[in-house]
């Protein structure tokens, strides 16, 4: 079958077809173009109305705007010229005052160089007055000298000197008198004071001794305490350092020591042995061992039952063990532990009637004699070392100050200071709360008298009350009223710095005036 007709047939349709489908695309392409073109139009018609709108619009806003500020201009501009008008104003009214100043400074002026110039010839007139006076006096100086013999430096210098002893004879007056009168109130107040600080305070006072005694169950006791050939006390006498005396005495043996605290440990220790009863040098040593330990402890108990019996807190552990062996220490036969306590007391009841620091009155009382526990070990006063121990022992600066004081080594730092120094000087001059020696006692009188009689114009002194007083007899035709004041002070200072005394010394001095005539 011949295929070719068809194939013609087919592609001849197919031609056309695509020719068919080329003209209508064309037709369609023309027409969108065309109405594209239409909407361009139209918005560009649009865009020259919007524009043309704005543009008015704009036109109407810049002539809104420049018509604002020229209304702005023209507003600030007049308030400118108002402000000058009235700056202009204010400176011709200051150029009128200155100038009406300007008048007035020169019309003062000229009044002022008037008045000068009557000052300048009142000044050379008061001048001449002047001259003319001295000239006066310088004659009438020289005609005095001549009537009298005397220079003037020769008056002068006798009328300073009359007037210099007239002066101090007035001051030496009222320095009595307010003496007496200070001394009169200060007195009565001060003894209310200590009489009602006493009055609380009752301590019972026993002098003690360098010996102390133990009691013996029986007299053969002696034997076992000599021992064998005297071993037994020679062991007793090396381990304690205290001289056992063994006499006549039924039922006592004497220990004799200057140590108090050795003195304590041989009785307890001689106690305790004739208790366990054997006397040997093994157990002798054994004992006085415990008997040490013991001791020791008791010490540092006694002083923890001081520091708690006068109510003082954080007292340094150290200083409380050095309270405890003040018990075992005398001073003129005084227990200076108890001395301690007593003056810590007077003390604060003194200090508390003055409305002063009692606290600072307390502890200074209590510790004031600290170093008196330690005086025979380390070198130096007790005072000394009670100051230093204090201050190692952080106590406060008022408290070290009062204790530097009280024996008067520097001057009182404060009123505490001054009433720890009564207090130790009460509790120390109490009736039997001291003993003195005979040797010291006398040798005190005779230098006590011999200042006394040091002074010239000094008849006669003697001392009285054993040593508190020293009466003084002068003669009346060296010495007057007056210089009988100035004496006793020098003599009741000299007294200060020289002699060691306890309590105070009255100072007295006698002045008479006799008359004797007879009857013939």
């Amino acid at each position: 079958m011949n295929l070719a007709p068809f194939i013609i047939v087919g592609a001849c349709v197919v031609l056309f077809g695509s020719v068919i489908f080329i003209l209508i695309k064309k037709t369609s392409g023309a027409k969108s173009i065309f109405k594209a073109s239409q909407e361009a139009k139209n918005i560009r018609e649009g865009a020259k109305e919007d524009a043309e709108k704005i543009r008015r619009e704009a036109s109407i806003e810049a002539k809104e705007k420049l018509l604002n500020l020229k209304a702005d201009f023209e507003r600030q501009t007049h308030d400118g010229r108002r402000k000058l008008n009235d700056m202009e104003r204010r400176l011709m009214q200051k150029e009128e005052n200155l100038e009406r100043r300007f008048q007035g400074i020169e019309r003062k002026e000229k009044e002022f160089s008037a008045k000068e110039q009557r000052l300048h010839s009142k000044e050379r007139e008061i001048t001449e007055e002047k001259n003319k006076y001295e000239e006066l006096i310088r004659k009438e100086a020289e005609e005095l000298e001549r009537i009298s013999g005397l220079t003037q430096e020769g008056a002068k210098n006798i009328l300073m000197n009359k007037m210099e002893q007239e002066a101090k004879l007035e001051a030496v007056q009222a320095i009595r008198r307010i003496e007496e009168e200070t001394k009169e109130k200060s007195q009565v107040l001060a003894c209310e004071i200590m009489s009602q600080a006493i009055q609380h305070s009752a301590a019972e006072h026993v002098v003690a001794t360098t010996v102390s005694v133990v009691d013996l169950p029986s007299d053969d006791m002696k034997g076992r305490i000599i021992g064998r050939e005297g071993r037994n006390i020679r062991a007793l006498e090396m381990a304690t350092n205290v001289d056992i005396i063994v006499d006549d005495t039924p039922g006592a043996i004497i220990l004799s020591s200057f140590d108090p605290i050795r003195r304590e440990l041989a009785r307890l220790a001689i106690e305790k042995l004739v208790i366990d009863g054997r006397i040997h040098p093994a157990r002798i040593e054994e004992v006085v061992e415990t008997v040490r330990a013991e001791l020791e402890e008791k010490t540092k108990q006694e002083g923890e039952s001081t520091v708690l019996e006068l109510r003082v807190q954080n007292v340094h552990p150290e200083l409380v063990k050095l309270l405890g062996k003040l018990k075992f220490r005398t001073s003129y036969g005084q227990n200076v532990l108890q001395h301690s306590k007593e003056v810590a007391y007077l003390a604060t009841l003194m200090a508390k009637e003055l409305g002063v620091d009692s606290n600072i009155a307390l502890r200074a009382g209590l510790l004031h004699d600290i170093g008196k526990a330690v005086d025979k070990e380390i070198e130096g006063t007790h005072t000394e070392l009670s100051v230093e121990l204090t201050k190692k022992y952080g106590e406060s600066e008022a408290v070290t100050q009062a204790i530097a004081s009280h024996h008067r080594d520097i001057d009182f730092p404060s009123i505490e200071a001054v009433l720890v120094q009564a207090a130790d000087t009460l509790s120390a001059a109490r009736p039997g709360a001291r003993r003195e020696l005979l040797e010291a006692y006398v040798k005190r009188l005779e230098k006590l008298e011999g200042i006394a009689n040091s002074y010239e114009g000094v008849s006669k002194s003697f001392a009285l009350q054993a040593g508190r007083e020293i009466r003084i007899i002068v003669e009346s035709h060296k010495i007057s009223d007056e210089k009988a004041t100035v004496i006793a002070k020098e003599i009741a200072q000299k007294i200060k710095d020289e002699l060691d005394y306890p309590g105070q010394i009255k100072v007295t001095v006698i002045r008479e005036t006799r008359a004797v005539e007879y009857a013939r």
